[in-house]
């Protein structure tokens, strides 16, 4: 049996969550999972509710139907197929520790997305990206040709239907203009723990302040450099006698689990934007098994 998921977003008022229950109900739906929040500082409600169609009952019609609801109480709404592997174009420069552990859990069903590309300015990685059975691209980026690199970039995605872009160690800006047409659906991994020691070298600014954590973030790319709403972070505990060198090998396994995080909660509709910031609903039950362990 099929599980869906409907995700809400709306002005906090009385009987939302009932409404969405009762509905639920009457159209033969049993809820298995269910997350809410509501905002006090602004106003706003979230909610995920995770549920089966046990008299068959399909999207389109479930869709149709909550309509009514949904106007009432002036909600944005949408409803997934939980089935539905989401495509994702993925981005690297020379540092591949975040792709080759994306592809790892893609492999064996930890990610349920469907890797559609995976775009590189090098080649360091276009073998092990094709034995995957994955098209390779290698567009390089200077200063010149950065609106035509981007061009070239954007037809990638929308020749392969990607629904989400992942920035795994991909050390190139993007232009505003790109940011702004695929805003809430471009995920980037910051190997710092923003806010702090932002920019170039984050390990070495974090080495000479003598930092007892390292860490590691994941956010949505905005225009406003790694200002963008935080998904999921992460630390390491290092001391005083490790090395620059020791913390950037101790932040690859943190950078790779942040963003696997921070992207399986997009793929499940976890996150919701709230202003600059998000509001992430645990995992339901079930959504971290993997088809296969090895």
């Amino acid at each position: 049996m099929t599980t869906f998921a409907l995700t809400v977003k709306c002005k906090s008022t009385r009987g939302i969550v009932a409404a969405i229950a009762n509905f639920l109900s009457d159209n033969g739906c049993n809820m298995t999972d269910s997350s809410q929040f509501d905002d006090s500082e602004t106003g706003n409600f979230f909610m995920r509710v995770s549920f089966r169609s046990e008299q068959g009952k399909l999207l389109p019609e479930l869709e149709d139907a909550f309509a009514d609801v949904a106007t009432t109480l002036e909600m944005q709404y949408a409803f997934h197929d939980e089935s539905h592997k989401m495509k994702v174009v993925i981005m690297v420069s020379r540092f591949g520790h975040c792709l080759n552990d994306l592809l790892y859990r893609w492999r064996i069903g930890a990610l349920p997305i469907d890797i559609v590309a995976v775009i590189s300015n090098h080649m360091e990685y276009q073998k092990v990206v094709v034995n995957h059975d994955i098209p390779f691209h290698c567009i390089k980026v200077t200063k010149e040709n950065k609106a035509q690199a981007e061009a070239q970039q954007m037809a990638i995605v929308e020749d392969s239907g990607a629904e989400l872009i992942v920035l795994a160690r991909y050390m190139q800006v993007l232009s505003d203009q790109m940011c702004k047409k695929m805003s809430g659906r471009i995920i980037n991994i910051h190997h710092s723990f923003l806010p702090s020691f932002k920019g170039a070298n984050p390990y070495k600014q974090a080495f000479e302040r003598g930092v007892k954590l390292i860490g590691a973030t994941s956010h949505y790319v905005t225009a406003d450099l790694d200002e963008g709403p935080i998904i999921e972070q992460d630390t390491a505990r290092v001391t005083h006698a490790q090395s620059p060198s020791d913390y950037v090998s101790l932040g690859r396994d943190v950078e790779s689990q942040v963003l696997a995080r921070a992207i399986h909660a997009h793929i499940h509709h976890r996150v919701f934007l709230n202003g600059n910031k998000t509001v992430v609903f645990p995992a339901s039950p079930g959504s971290y098994a993997s088809e296969r362990m090895g």
